[in-house]
């Protein structure tokens, strides 16, 4: 005969259970909408991670990844000891940092300028001029860099030559790289990411700005007092996203835009793993790197989350 306490112990999992039934009987629906999502992530993000340990291995694609030999973290150490490892970190981290502080503000204060637009024809408009550089290739995005920045027919140096300038060859010139870099991504990318904020401030309610009329607020005023105090968690979420892809480059534009003369800044981690990885087939020491990337950005986000949790009281998680 059981006792009273293990009878009274069974009977909250046998309710919990009944009502896990319950809900999955009555929102059946909903995770059959959910399911392609779920298998989305499980089959491209999950089960490749398998492959992680060829990081740890002298991957040969014969022998397949589970007959590869062992070698611990011999490709890390390699990495690390490489003579070019100071300078791809380095050129990495400056230009994402460089990036992050000069771009990260560009689609608030676009987002707030918009959202001070009362006429919807103009306010539009603006948009879908402002939108329609994302859309555009980075391959041929670097086409018109190399055309637009030509040291013969570019139409900078033409202008520089009118007041009796000489050309420069901006793409071949290694300061000019970063510079180059940040200001495409400006405008290709800042005009899109508005859509986010573009989305928090018009859930604010109304009667706040009717109250402020009312009290007789500038338009500075409402800035400050309405619209960025309501869209700082969405600012907040996507900065610690962002911080969180500080060695993640764009290595697809940093590699075509790459030049002999720029090399020195424009050799980042992202270019650097794929010219070892597929020029080289070095895939285990290459995996390593990308592993130590990841492992980086995984420690960077939960760091600028807590500090995010501790200054704002917003978070991710």
């Amino acid at each position: 005969m059981k006792s009273a306490a293990a009878v009274q112990t069974q009977k909250p999992s046998t309710s919990a259970s009944q009502r896990a039934k319950s809900y999955l009987k009555d929102n059946w629906q909903l995770y059959i909408m959910i399911l392609p999502a779920v298998a989305y992530f499980i089959i491209f993000h999950y089960m490749p991670m398998y492959g992680i340990q060829i990081a740890f291995k002298d991957y040969k694609a014969v022998s397949g990844i589970t007959g590869s030999e062992w070698v611990g973290l011999k490709h890390f150490k390699a990495f690390f000891n490489a003579y070019y490892f100071t300078r791809l970190l380095a050129n990495t981290l400056i230009l994402n940092i460089e990036n992050l502080l000069i771009g990260f503000p560009i689609p608030v204060i676009m987002a707030i300028m918009l959202n001070q637009i009362k006429n919807d024809r103009i306010k539009r408009g603006i948009q879908t001029t402002i939108y329609v550089p994302y859309f555009i290739s980075t391959v041929v995005l670097a086409g018109m860099l190399y055309i637009f920045l030509s040291p013969t027919s570019g139409i900078f140096n033409t202008v520089r030559q009118w007041f009796g300038l000489r050309a420069i060859d901006y793409m071949s010139s290694a300061s000019a790289f970063r510079p180059i870099y940040i200001i495409s991504s400006i405008w290709q990318g800042a005009g899109y990411s508005t859509i986010l904020y573009i989305a928090a401030l018009s859930g604010i309610d109304q009667a706040l700005y009717e109250a402020a009329e009312i009290d007789g607020a500038s338009i500075w005023q409402k800035i400050r007092y309405i619209d960025l105090p309501s869209i700082l968690p969405t600012i907040m979420m996507v900065l610690v996203l962002d911080c969180g892809k500080l060695l993640n480059s764009n290595t697809e534009k940093a590699l075509v835009m790459q030049t002999a003369g720029n090399i020195p800044k424009s050799d980042i981690i992202g270019v650097y793993v794929y010219n070892v990885g597929l020029g080289n087939a070095q895939f285990s020491y290459t995996a390593a790197i990308g592993l130590f990337i990841n492992i980086i950005n995984f420690i960077l986000i939960i760091s600028v989350n807590k500090i995010s949790k501790k200054a704002t009281d917003v978070g991710l998680f």
